[in-house]
């Protein structure tokens, strides 16, 4: 296992430096740095910027117009990307669906998809959790029917899913639809490409509990979606579905945006009177290296061939908890400023102590941070996953 970079890597991380430095679009930067919400146009603006260098798609081989760039350099655009504070790409397009078409679609698809992915013409979003159908995926309950309607086939979905991150931004969702239910829950499901714009798709948002409108629950009722959109086979769905989750585990880690995190957060400690949160922050820099570790060891295993199967739970599992212990001691750095002001505008107002600035939005990101251990799979499934996979129980 070699886990040092060679001179053709390090030049990379120089390049991916200097677009960071000259090409990272200011406005955004600005933004980010008072700690306010970007827009749509904003999150569109940055992925431009990546898409004119040539970088969207980053994960993606050459044949299908990607970077066909090493593990290891996809690591250091990443780490960097995270050091440098940048958003995070919307992964639904570009780590997700797009991975999907390219190992299981038919060239037509591939040729219509793909582009607008590379060029981040089309939002996507994800269509996999439902009302009672989360962690046990399998149990999915949106139904797809076959019909044939003047020589012309399609498919007529009803349904719900709920937790649909950004779909109100969306112009296309991918989702898993039932075909049929004679058989396992396992078998029977189809994965769909849907236009967001086909009647009878409504989209109602869900307010969560840091009071943003981040995700979402959409409706489908007789929504008619062309045969030509299902990718692959019809019932092996749950396959594409596997592969798909393996790929954005591996990317949830985020294990360079951490390291900017627990710098500040650092600077901040050192500032402060208390051992004992010093102490919390120094066993949480060794977890933090030691998940760099990690991703590093996973990295020489693909650049040896291997693809990310049940060690990128590991990840997903190690990422999320230090992200969500991130959060948790900004709070404690903050204190009483931390608190927001219960007065007449009620909870998560605006009217707050007058603490440091870092301080303003502290409780909003620990609230938010709590859905990090449950999408892409729960924690507590990705333990089952590696009993079964890696430990062989």
């Amino acid at each position: 296992m070699e886990l040092s970079f060679t001179s053709k890597d390090l030049e990379f991380r120089d390049e991916v430096r200097d677009f960071l430095a000259n090409e990272y679009p200011s406005h955004i930067k600005e933004k980010l740095e008072k700690g306010d919400m970007l827009s749509k146009q904003d999150l569109i603006d940055w992925h431009k910027s990546v898409s004119n260098k040539g970088w969207m798609g980053y994960n993606w081989p050459k044949e299908y117009g990607g970077t066909g760039w090493s593990p290891a350099q996809i690591y250091i655009f990443q780490n960097e990307l995270g050091l440098a504070g940048c958003p995070p790409f919307i992964p639904f397009g570009v780590s997700m669906v797009g991975p999907v078409i390219y190992s299981f679609g038919n060239e037509e698809q591939k040729q219509r998809f793909l582009p607008d992915i590379l060029n981040f013409n089309t939002w996507w979003c994800q269509g996999y959790s439902e009302p009672g159908s989360g962690s046990d995926l399998a149990s999915l309950k949106t139904k797809a029917e076959l019909v044939n309607e003047n020589g012309k086939e399609y498919y007529i979905v009803n349904g719900a899913k709920t937790w649909t991150t950004l779909a109100q931004h969306a112009d296309w969702i991918f989702c898993l639809v039932r075909t049929d239910s004679s058989g396992k829950k396992q078998e029977g499901i189809s994965f769909l490409l849907i236009d967001m714009k086909t009647p009878g798709i409504e989209v109602k948002p869900i307010i969560t509990i840091d009071g943003d409108h981040e995700v979402n629950s959409v409706f489908f009722s007789d929504v008619k979606v062309p045969v030509e959109n299902l990718i692959g086979e019809e019932g092996k769905g749950w396959t594409y579905a596997k592969f798909l989750l393996a790929h954005e585990r591996f990317g949830i880690a985020s294990v360079g945006a951490s390291k900017r995190q627990l710098l500040r957060l650092k600077e901040i400690v050192n500032d402060l009177d208390d051992e004992s949160l010093t102490d919390k922050v120094s066993q949480l820099e060794i977890d933090v290296m030691a998940l760099e570790f990690t991703e590093l060891r996973l990295l020489s295993e693909l650049e040896g061939g291997g693809n990310p199967g049940a060690e990128s739970s590991i990840l997903k599992i190690k990422g999320t908890e230090i992200q969500q212990r991130l959060t948790q001691l900004f709070v404690e750095a903050a204190g009483e400023f931390a608190v927001p002001y219960g007065g007449p505008e009620g909870f998560m107002s605006n009217v707050k102590p007058n603490g440091p600035e870092y301080t303003n939005e502290v409780l909003s990101k620990y609230l938010n941070m709590r859905k990090v251990t449950i999408y892409g799979g729960s924690n507590e499934i990705q333990k089952n996953i590696i009993s079964k996979y890696v430990l062989g129980v």
